[in-house]
């Protein structure tokens, strides 16, 4: 059965989102993003029995890549709808609707989907938890919600050339933090996910923890990279000066530097199939244990 799709909406101004589809450094962003972060969101969907047939919402989507990745999961007979303020960078295919929505204002079928996916989007949203009731909403009974997203609160530095370049580059990583907090997000979200999912009235939690490695040669330092130059306008305006900001570059490119990610919460949970009636105990997370299969940049 064909889920109604989202109305579209206008292209709008993100909601106080670190990066949008308009930026010079997008394409790039996203490719570290796919390189980093699509085996585990994937992957996860495949553990949570994403099969043929299933109608699907990714809000967010960005370039497309896990949207693309769903569609080939629920093929034969399954569609994929895929949102984004901006969504110009999703490439077309059978199966697969694109629409510009946005999230916070616009509105969303209920009892829709099978599945929906959002992915590094509602720590940027000064309303979430508004928004995640409303994801709620769309699924069918029975369906399955994943949220992956970063709590940023400690990215330490590992390796550096001298102390001098750690600290600058922990001075980068709390400067960034302090960004996306002056925008409405919270860089900390991804430890409260879990809860989040349980308060909109989701069950069956599965909660899957990620450290992944930022060295030479990984998508999560591409990212890191990215995220250096679109900030570096508003660093300079916070403190940094045009040297320290080259210094950074440099530190990250160089094959001593080493530094850990916050950790990446992938947290599943699915809409009750029925409502629970007053006095219901909630139902224990599932699995709220620490995967141990290394992510892929740790082998």
């Amino acid at each position: 059965m064909t889920a109604s799709p989202p109305a579209p909406s206008p292209a709008r101004a993100p909601h106080g989102y670190a990066f949008d589809n308009d930026s010079p450094h997008s394409a790039a962003h996203h490719a570290s993003l796919e390189g980093a972060l699509d085996p585990l969101t994937l992957g996860h969907l495949r553990d949570g029995a994403v099969g043929p047939g299933m109608v699907c919402l990714e809000i967010g989507a960005g370039a497309g890549s896990v949207a693309h990745g769903l569609l080939r999961m629920v093929a034969p007979g399954g569609t994929v709808t895929a949102t984004d303020v901006k969504p110009g960078r999703i490439a077309a295919a059978p199966g697969l609707t694109v629409l510009a929505h946005d999230v916070v204002t616009d509105p969303l079928p209920e009892s829709a989907y099978d599945v929906v996916v959002a992915r590094l989007v509602l720590q940027h949203l000064p309303r979430r938890q508004d928004v995640l009731r409303r994801l709620v909403r769309a699924l069918r009974p029975g369906g399955l919600l994943q949220v992956d997203e970063f709590d940023a609160a400690h990215e330490p530095c590992l390796l550096a050339p001298t102390p001098q370049d750690a600290a600058l580059y922990e001075r980068f990583t709390t400067a960034k933090a302090t960004l996306m907090r002056a925008g409405g997000g919270d860089p900390t979200w991804g430890r409260r996910a879990p809860a989040a999912l349980r308060e909109a009235g989701l069950t069956a939690l599965r909660i899957r923890p990620h450290i992944l490695l930022r060295a030479a040669g990984t998508p999560a330092l591409g990212l890191q990279l990215h995220h250096l130059a679109h900030l570096a306008p508003r660093l300079r305006d916070s403190g940094f000066t045009p040297a320290e900001l080259d210094r950074l570059d440099a530190l990250m490119r160089d094959p001593g530097f080493a530094a850990a990610t916050g950790v990446l919460y992938s947290v599943q949970g699915r809409r009750p199939l029925r409502t629970p009636a007053a006095g219901d105990a909630p139902e224990a997370p599932r699995d709220t244990t620490p995967d141990t299969t290394p992510s892929p940049e740790a082998t």
